[in-house]
């Protein structure tokens, strides 16, 4: 799960960094396209391809989850282009609170009144790391925190899909609905040389993100929720890190502030929701 995390972020980091010299939609339309063709030659070298398996990319509810994280995707790498990589991160976090609050919301889940109080703790974090009354950062912010709600519903989806759909096949919907939603997208923009330094920071992301859900689906598999859920913070530290060495971007004291909430509620309700005897890998 950490590795896994360390491959997400550093896959952002290698796309920020060719966002200054290419339009977003291109971007994510080519990173999408190598992503998926690597999924591809694993799935085909590891025999994970048949028929039936095919047939069921077309399930309804693969092909909501692919969409909402086609989505997802746009929507918060467009706002990470635009902010420092700490903050659009710690607002990702906020994801397992976000699906807490929709469950209830839409699965009429119960919820009890301390997991409430653990979720306002959360967004109190998460207001502290937007800041909405901070001048030219705010509103990329709350396009990312929009990024964030779409991969909670992503997350709520899953658990409609038939547990007899491979997790390879659902990956590689995912990844080809992304890389569609990007090529329509990209239509509409001017289409930029790529040079071959780019190509090669495109296809090292490309890499790193077949790396990191191939981790994340083998973390799950291997061990109880409640044991590898709390390791996904990593990522979190790991883009601090990042983007202080690459754009020397360093979060205010309300940052670090609303990260420690968002790190502790979350924690809170990883431990209040997923206890290790009834944990059930995703």
């Amino acid at each position: 799960m950490s590795v896994g995390m360390v491959c997400f972020v550093l896959n952002d980091t290698l796309l920020k960094y060719v966002s200054e010299s290419m339009a977003a939609p291109q971007i994510i339309f080519l990173r999408g396209l190598l992503a998926s063709l690597g999924l591809l030659v694993v799935a085909l070298a590891m025999r994970q391809i048949r028929r039936e398996s095919l047939h069921q990319l077309s399930h309804r509810w693969v092909i909501i989850r692919s969409l909402m994280d086609g989505t997802a995707s746009l929507v918060y790498l467009s706002a990470l282009f635009n902010m420092p990589m700490a903050n659009a991160n710690a607002i990702n976090m906020s994801t397992p609170l976000l699906i807490a609050l929709m469950a209830a919301l839409l699965l009429h889940h119960r919820i009890r009144p301390r997991h409430w109080f653990i979720m306002a703790l959360g967004f109190v974090g998460v207001l502290l790391v937007v800041q909405p009354q901070a001048d030219g950062f705010n509103a990329w912010a709350w396009v990312a925190l929009a990024g964030t709600l779409c991969h909670a519903l992503r997350d709520l989806a899953v658990g409609f899909i038939p547990d007899d759909v491979p997790s390879s096949m659902v990956t590689i919907s995912t990844a080809t609905t992304t890389t569609g939603m990007a090529g329509a997208w990209a239509v509409f923009h001017p289409w930029q040389s790529v040079e071959w330094s780019a190509w090669w920071l495109l296809t090292a992301s490309a890499l790193c993100l077949s790396l990191g859900y191939f981790l994340l689906v083998k973390a799950t598999r291997l061990a109880d929720m409640s044991v590898i859920a709390p390791f996904r913070y990593t990522g979190l530290f790991t883009a601090v890190v990042m983007g202080y060495l690459v754009w020397g971007d360093v979060p205010n004291a309300l940052a670090w502030g609303g990260m420690v909430l968002l790190v502790g509620a979350g924690l809170l309700m990883i431990g209040q929701t997923t206890p290790q005897s009834e944990a059930k890998p995703s």
